[in-house]
């Protein structure tokens, strides 16, 4: 299940920042790195991944926490969440679905699509020269019949307010990662 969001949704929103000038921590951006380096293969596997990454940058959880927030305040991390292998949960299909919605319906249309149990992500983004879709959903299944199902069941709650669509399928699987800040590939720069 996902929310149907862009950055202009959250733009405007006000609450914690980050670690104050107050809080004691080391050096901010020296702690960004490291905490960076220390979850770019994913969150440890751990009963408390914050317990674990305060100990090793020794910290507190609550520091952990408010390094985090600011981090994500700052657009440096998005979210925090689950990124599950689809094809080792027996989920082999996938479609982009993208849909032209109108706009004046897209507040209340987004979240209803965002929440349906078959999507795992949602995004609204500006229509293009030549692609007029502004809504778009990722279906995944365990056939190609099951996501044609999904899309079929996005396209009955849009009703009218949908003036076309079309569906991306993945061709091949790419591998996921997050960020990278350790070693740089040889022949590749690491500022650019």
């Amino acid at each position: 299940m996902s929310a149907c969001t862009s950055q202009s949704d959250t733009a405007g929103q006000s609450g914690p920042v980050g670690p104050s000038e107050h809080s004691g921590l080391p050096d901010p951006k020296e702690l960004s790195t490291r905490l960076v380096e220390l979850t770019e293969a994913g969150l440890p596997l751990v009963d408390d991944p914050w317990a674990w990454l305060a100990e090793r940058l020794a910290i507190s959880v609550e520091a952990i926490l408010e390094l985090l927030q600011q981090l994500q305040a700052e657009g440096a991390i998005r979210r925090i969440a689950a990124v599950p292998n689809h094809y080792r949960l027996g989920y082999r299909h996938n479609g982009m679905t993208v849909w032209d919605v109108d706009d004046a319906e897209m507040a209340r249309l987004g979240p209803l699509i965002g929440s349906q149990p078959f999507v795992s992500h949602c995004y609204r983004r500006p229509r293009q020269q030549d692609w007029p879709y502004n809504l778009f959903a990722m279906v995944h299944g365990r056939s190609a019949e099951e996501i044609d199902a999904y899309r079929a069941q996005i396209r009955q709650l849009l009703g009218s307010a949908c003036r076309a669509e079309d569906m991306l399928v993945s061709s091949r699987i790419l591998k996921k990662t997050g960020l990278r800040v350790g070693a740089v590939r040889p022949g590749k720069a690491k500022d650019g």
